[in-house]
C-alpha cells in the first residue's frame, strides 16, 4: 500500500496524491461477474431530480460481490486482487476447486495463490470467513453480517475493521470502527483481517473535474443559499450562518437523531463518540 504525490507538471497535478496500486495485479475484471450500472442521475420514476449534485461520472460496470461467504468448506485460491470503481476497497477474484469464480472484497495482506475458505472449524487466517462463535476473542475482523445469512453490511469499505472483545452466550461483543460497542449473533459470519487500500483516505483529487468523474456535481453552501432555501441562508453580507442544521431544520454537528425507542438500542453497549 503506498501513495505517489505527481509533479506539478499541469495546474490540477499540483496537489494530487494518487493511490500507488502496488496490491493490483491486472486491470481486466472477469466478464462473467460483470453486470451492467444504470445511474439515476438523482431522478426518480417521473425524471424529477428527488437528490441535489449527483449526476454525470465515468460509465462503470458493476462486479457481483460475494458478500454472504456462503461456499463452505471449498478452498479457494486468490487469482487477482483488482480495482473496483464502485468501492473504496480493493476486491479480489477466488478460484474454488469446484471451478467456480466469485468476487470478494479484498483483506489487508492478501496475496495472489493463497488458499482462503470460509466455514466453521477453519483456521483464523487473513481472509477466511467464519461465524464470530469460532473467531478468537481480540482478532482484527471486518465485513460482518448482523443477521445470520443476511451477508456483509458493516467494516466494508477501504482500510476499515473491526474488533471482537467477547463472547456472551449466543452473542458476541464488537467494537465497529466508528468506536461503538455492540452485541451480534454469534452465528454471524465475519472475515479475519482488515479491509484493504488502507492509503485510500490519504488520496486528494487535485482539481474539481476529478470529483466530476466520480459522479459528484458542485456543491452549493447553505450560508450562501436566500432564506427561502435553507434555514442558514440570508443575512447582510457574509453572515455566518446561525446555528448548524439542516434543510429542513434539523439541527446538525452533534445533535443525536437517533430514536430514543429503537428497538435495536438493547443490542449497543456503549455509543460511538461524538
Amino acid at each position: 500500500m503506498s501513495v505517489r504525490k505527481l509533479k506539478p507538471i499541469t495546474p490540477g497535478q499540483r496537489f494530487r496524491v494518487v493511490n500507488g496500486f502496488d496490491a493490483i495485479t491486472t486491470d481486466k475484471p472477469e466478464k462473467s461477474l460483470l453486470t451492467p450500472k444504470k445511474r439515476s442521475g438523482g431522478r426518480n420514476n417521473q425524471g424529477k431530480m428527488t437528490m441535489r449534485y449527483k449526476g454525470g461520472g465515468h460509465k462503470k460496470r458493476y462486479r457481483i460481490i460475494d458478500f454472504k461467504r456462503d461456499k463452505q468448506g471449498v478452498p479457494a485460491t486468490v487469482a487477482t486482487i483488482e480495482y473496483d470503481p464502485n468501492r473504496t476497497a480493493f476486491i479480489a477474484l477466488l478460484n474454488y476447486q469446484d471451478g467456480e469464480k466469485r468476487y470478494v472484497i479484498a483483506q489487508n495482506g492478501l496475496q495472489v495463490g493463497q488458499n482462503i475458505v470460509s466455514g466453521t472449524n477453519v483456521a483464523p487466517e487473513i481472509g477466511n470467513a467464519m461465524p464470530l462463535s469460532d473467531i478468537p476473542l481480540g482478532t482484527i475482523i471486518s465485513c460482518i453480517e448482523l443477521r445470520p445469512g443476511q451477508g456483509a453490511v458493516m467494516a466494508r469499505s477501504a482500510g476499515s475493521f473491526a474488533q471482537l472483545m467477547a463472547r456472551d452466550g449466543k452473542f458476541a461483543t464488537v467494537k465497529l470502527p466508528s468506536g461503538e460497542v455492540r452485541l451480534i449473533l454469534a452465528n454471524c459470519v465475519a472475515t479475519i483481517g482488515a479491509v484493504s487500500n488502507s492509503d485510500h483516505q490519504l488520496i486528494v483529487g487535485g482539481k474539481a473535474g476529478r470529483t466530476r468523474w466520480l459522479g459528484r456535481r458542485p456543491r452549493t453552501r447553505p450560508v450562501v443559499m436566500n432564506p427561502v432555501d435553507h434555514p442558514m441562508g440570508g443575512g447582510e453580507g457574509r453572515s455566518s450562518g446561525g446555528h448548524p442544521r439542516s434543510r429542513k431544520g434539523l439541527p446538525a454537528k452533534g445533535y443525536r437523531t437517533r430514536s430514543k425507542t429503537k428497538a435495536s438500542n438493547k443490542y449497543i453497549v456503549e455509543r460511538r463518540k461524538k
